[in-house]
């Protein structure tokens, strides 16, 4: 019985992983899509490609910060896991339906710390690990914006001598190609290991493997094919978004905001910090957006994101506390 539980618990967290892919293809394809650099479904193919491999570029310190820094590894059980991805899955439904880019890594880490608090207290949360987060929420999208607008400004200065605007996006086409394969592989390194977080917290719970274990390779190889299917699947509507409600984008500036934001991921992901995609590409948008005019970037949208943004983690969190109390009752 046991035994069942945990594969189950383990195919729900592979299908968080999958809706993760879903949700945040967008972050993947919208800047390539939206400047007609790729078709929509050659940009998915092409992302989910990069989501999948990229656990051949990337080791497990994002893996092992959720598995072991965010929430007190003894109060891990089946239920907290099963109840703190409901939350998560939950919270990126509602959010996809109404076409916000949020983050799956915030929901997920919102939903394991209310399914948490509500089984052992709040002293199951280890705080340092979520000052870490904190800090970062903040810090990644101003990153990701900042380092856009300077590399769409150097690139601007280097081929100011081009006067035609538009010989200049045809020669970047090609380059964002590469941009879009960078930012794939950080998303793909930084989202995938989330879940795999997920699954080692669940496997040292059950005393399957010991706590100072690292990731198996199964959990890798199956967590980057969930992602990438995922991914490969769309998620239109926050592409819509993406691509071109928050500010029009031409390739040099598609080109700027990708490897503004893939430069922000595989920092983070080195230094084992589970950021969010969707903040980071999105602030570099509007990096790329502000390098025009502060008009060019909707900051109607803008706001919308920014609110789903703050509600993400106190969401999924009271979606799994509520979730786990049947499981708490029940002594589980």
């Amino acid at each position: 019985m046991a035994t069942a539980a945990l594969v189950f618990v383990i195919l729900v967290a592979l299908s968080f992983d999958f809706f993760n892919g879903f949700h945040d293809a967008a972050n993947s394809i919208a800047t390539v899509v939206s400047t007609r650099v790729l078709s929509p479904r050659i940009a998915v193919l092409w992302a989910a490609a990069f989501n999948f491999i990229a656990f051949l570029v990337f080791k497990t310190k994002v893996a092992s910060t959720i598995a072991k820094g965010v929430v007190d590894p003894s109060v891990f059980t089946i239920g907290v896991v099963f109840a703190g991805l409901i939350g998560a899955i939950a919270w990126d439904v509602i959010t996809w339906y109404f076409g916000l880019p949020t983050s799956s890594s915030h929901a997920l880490i919102g939903g394991l710390a209310g399914a948490a608090v509500a089984k052992a207290g709040w002293s199951s949360l280890i705080s340092d690990g979520f000052r870490k987060i904190a800090v970062f929420i903040v810090l990644s999208p101003i990153v990701g914006l900042l380092l856009a607008f300077t590399i769409l400004v150097a690139v601007m200065w280097a081929f100011h001598r081009v006067r035609r605007v538009d010989k200049l996006n045809r020669g970047f086409r090609f380059a964002q190609l590469f941009s879009a394969a960078a930012f794939s592989l950080g998303h793909g390194g930084n989202d995938a290991q989330k879940t795999m977080g997920v699954i080692l917290a669940l496997l040292i719970a059950s005393k399957h493997l010991p706590t100072t274990a690292n990731v198996p390779l199964w959990v890798v190889l199956s967590a980057h094919t969930a992602i990438a299917l995922g991914t490969a699947s769309g998620g239109w509507r926050i592409v819509h978004t993406m691509g071109s409600k928050i500010t029009k984008l031409q390739p040099v500036g598609g080109m700027s905001a990708e490897a503004a934001a893939a430069a922000t991921l595989f920092f983070t992901a080195a230094h084992g910090i589970p950021v969010s995609t969707t903040h980071t590409i999105t602030g570099a948008i509007v990096g790329v957006g502000s390098t025009q005019r502060l008009s060019a970037v909707r900051w109607g949208v803008a706001g919308r994101v920014v609110w789903a943004w703050i509600l993400t983690i106190p969401g999924s969190f009271v979606v799994a506390w509520l979730v786990f109390m049947p499981f708490h009752l029940a002594g589980r």
